[in-house]
């Protein structure tokens, strides 16, 4: 399976990105041998509307998923997947990466005491199963995934959902929450949480309409310290955060290709993202410039504000380079991808 971003998969120097997110919360779940400490979330209560009727869907990769109730002991395997259970009212009996996503996922705080499964890539199934999960919910691209493959191996049911799509990589993150919402019997709560996203995406984009800018055109992008050496990361065409901005108005300023220098094993190209150095930051031109706060985390930051061709930009010597919140996620799910919203308005709307 593919991974966004793939710092935390990548060599221990190799920086990820992050972007803020605010709170949504969870029931309490019981865990195997300890007690779950439920956390706090916008709108959620103990007498959040809970389907038991059975439930028939079918998954991102067109497998059919058939449960006789809702599931109530979740397993996430991976940070997207663990926030939109969070939102959702949802405590996960188990997750991948728990310090991982708590470094650098801030929308959905997760309770202490939730089974840690190890990291993303290569999730401990045994520590899995020993949760007592009734659905397990996995990342992946196609049915035939060797994860995939494995977990259904086990009497537990598999909901398998897609981290990206480039053609609508906004519709897909709503796609991917209200399908979790629809398996734990939470689609009142999803269908909440959703109309809330489109409302705040549109007062939004008012805001960006009125807003006296130069230039409607912008990048994003993020970035890495490795060996001492500087990466930066755009986001293009069919990224999430890309497509966040283009919806609120503005036009993405990177044409170059995304993905080429991945390859095998490297993120899945439904992610729209490129690489390419600091010199690479002059073909935008006068683009608005947003990039993700590494603080307290890798250093990028620093080195590229050292850079005399980082300070030479129109965007940097004209005030317009603007860095986001710490701890957005860029991968996330309704919350995180508000904060998003929230970050570009923030430094727009002044």
């Amino acid at each position: 399976m593919t991974r966004f971003p793939r710092l935390a998969a990548a060599a221990a120097t190799t920086l990820a990105v992050a972007l803020t997110v605010a709170g949504c919360g969870t029931t309490s779940v019981e865990d195997s041998g300890e007690d779950t400490a439920a956390s706090t979330s916008q709108g959620c209560s103990e007498d959040v509307t809970t389907s038991t009727d059975p439930v028939s869907l079918t998954d991102g990769v067109g497998r059919q998923v058939e449960l006789d109730r809702p599931a109530e002991r979740i397993a996430v395997m991976e940070w997207q997947q663990v926030e939109d259970a969070l939102t959702l009212c949802v405590t996960p009996a188990a997750v991948s990466d728990a310090e991982g996503y708590s470094t650098w996922v801030s929308a959905e705080e997760l309770p202490e005491g939730v089974t840690d499964i190890g990291n993303r890539e290569e999730p401990d199934l045994d520590t899995l199963y020993a949760a007592d999960p009734d659905l397990i919910v996995v990342e992946a691209y196609s049915a035939d995934d060797e994860m995939v493959k494995r977990l259904e191996e086990r009497d537990v049911p598999v909901l398998v959902t897609k981290g990206a799509d480039p053609a609508d990589p906004i519709g897909n993150m709503k796609d991917v929450f209200e399908m979790i919402g629809e398996a734990t019997g939470r689609s009142e709560r999803a269908d909440e949480v959703v109309k809330e996203f489109d409302d705040h995406l549109a007062e939004a984009k008012g805001k960006v309409e009125d807003a006296d800018l130069p230039t409607k055109e912008f990048l994003f992008f993020d970035g890495w310290l490795e060996g001492g050496n500087l990466t930066v990361r755009p986001y293009g065409q069919g990224s999430l955060f890309n497509a966040l901005g283009e919806e609120l108005g503005m036009t993405s300023a990177w044409t170059d290709e995304v993905n080429e220098a991945y390859g095998d094993g490297g993120v899945d190209p439904s992610y729209g993202l490129a690489q390419t150095d600091v010199e690479g930051l002059t073909a935008v031109g006068e683009a608005n410039l947003f990039y993700a706060n590494d603080e307290g985390a890798g250093g990028y930051v620093e080195a590229l504000e050292q850079s005399p061709i980082w300070t030479s930009l129109p965007a940097v010597k004209e005030g317009r380079a603007h860095s986001f919140p710490p701890r957005v996620w860029g991968a996330g799910g309704p919350r995180s991808t508000e904060q998003a919203i929230d970050a570009y308005v923030d430094v727009l709307d002044q």
